[in-house]
């Protein structure tokens, strides 16, 4: 396995933001009343999605810390209210009602997947809640209440399928995990192969429960694609990597979400990931100098918790969303969530670790999405991982195909590539 991009040396910067106070609100820690601005982060560091979610856990904190350790926002300390909610969506449910009406958090971030954002987005929509919702995810929803900064499958495959098709060929063969997510996403997949002049030979959705690919892994191999695109998720569908290998498949396989996220690169034995490519916002391995110089993003976060196994795409997302919510709150002059909502759609922008030193991401105000600095990164037979394109892709499906302008019209919808595209039936 290959070692870290950058070494774990101790963080010795002249910000010391690392240093000192402990975290309000955490570890037993409390801040007090109005001196106080109340986030809410609600993600899961238990049960299924643990292995994801954790790392969006301890780079809330990061921001938090690094944060308060500065000043805090407007001159107010952060305190944090951040319970387990155990990858249980019911729990997801309580817990954010307990947020909303005993914390009174000014904002709130919540949730990995797709089913647990639509199962609290009614509670947040009812209770006109600022949310960041932060997993690369689907795409489509317009909701005034709901920031999903994360990167959509129109910009994650939009940056890996046609950069394979240049590079293999058209003719493509897709797997994806048999529910919301990986529905939506092979039907972007099959728009994209539209675009590009590429054609989807063969598509499977597997259940979440389903570890055994070998059925799966002939169907593939008889049909001879040129590349596999695949949205498989979760633990159970970690291995077809594994079985692919050793079934001897080597066809090239663009994802969206394998490496990136559950870090297969590193807790697999090679060659699981040979000839993976990832279409993603973020990865530890991202070359810029942010993330990897000294004293940098990644620096940072293992200097905080020297025991992680690896710092994901999510977790970016939740650190720069975190800083944004600080730019608005300080352009408002306010933590009243209307006022906040307004400052965040008049175009924050973030020198977010993804983006090169001369770039900055940009919130894009009638969409709440971000236009996205987005890598294509491959591993080696040996899980080495490099960076073989970039560049920024805007979120251009609800604001262009769409016409979502939340900046006039409130809106609380998920719209789909079915509603707008003949192909993606």
């Amino acid at each position: 396995m290959s070692d870290r991009l950058v070494s774990r040396r101790g963080f010795l910067g002249s910000s010391a933001v690392l240093a000192g106070t402990a975290l309000a609100g955490c570890s037993g820690g409390s801040a007090s009343g109005d001196d106080t601005i109340k986030l809410g982060v609600l993600e899961d560091r238990s049960g299924n999605f643990a292995l994801v979610g954790d790392p969006k856990h301890k780079a809330s904190l990061l921001a938090i810390e690094e944060i308060n350790n500065n000043g805090g926002i407007d001159g107010k300390q952060i305190e944090v209210f951040d319970p387990d909610p155990q990858s249980d969506n019911q729990r997801y449910q309580e817990l954010t009602r307990r947020m909303i009406n005993q914390n009174n958090v000014d904002a709130l971030w919540a949730g990995y997947s797709s089913a647990t954002r639509e199962a609290i987005r009614p509670i947040i929509d009812r209770e006109d809640q600022l949310y960041f919702y932060t997993t690369q995810y689907e795409g489509g929803v317009c909701d005034k209440n709901v920031f999903a900064v994360g990167p959509t499958a129109r910009q994650q495959l939009g940056s890996v399928l046609p950069y394979l098709v240049e590079e293999y060929g058209s003719d493509i063969y897709t797997i994806a995990a048999d529910y919301n997510f990986g529905q939506l996403s092979a039907d972007w997949v099959k728009v994209l192969a539209n675009e590009n002049n590429a054609n989807v030979i063969g598509e499977e959705f597997i259940p979440l429960s389903n570890s055994q690919f070998g059925s799966t892994i002939n169907r593939i191999q008889e049909a001879d694609p040129d590349f596999v695109m695949s949205m498989l998720v979760g633990a159970n569908h970690t291995s077809f990597y594994e079985q692919k290998a050793s079934a001897g498949l080597e066809v090239p396989i663009g994802t969206s979400t394998a490496m990136a996220q559950g870090y297969e690169h590193r807790r697999l034995d090679p060659p699981a990931m040979a000839n993976i490519y990832a279409g993603v916002n973020y990865m530890e391995e991202i070359p810029t100098q942010r993330n990897t110089e000294e004293g940098g993003f990644v620096d940072r976060y293992y200097e905080k918790f020297p025991d992680a196994p690896y710092l994901n795409e999510e977790a970016e997302n939740n650190y720069f969303s975190i800083y944004m919510y600080k730019q608005a709150v300080e352009q408002a002059g306010t933590t009243e969530q209307g006022e906040v909502k307004a400052a965040l759609e008049s175009g924050i922008t973030y020198g977010a670790p993804e983006a090169p030193e001369d770039e900055e991401i940009r919130l894009v105000p009638e969409t709440h999405h971000v236009d996205h600095h987005m890598w294509v990164m491959r591993a080696d037979e040996e899980h080495n991982i490099e960076a073989v394109d970039d560049r920024v892709i805007p979120e251009t499906f609800l604001k262009d195909t769409v016409g979502c302008d939340l900046t006039q019209e409130d809106e609380e919808t998920q719209y789909t590539p079915q509603d707008y595209y003949e192909e993606a039936g």
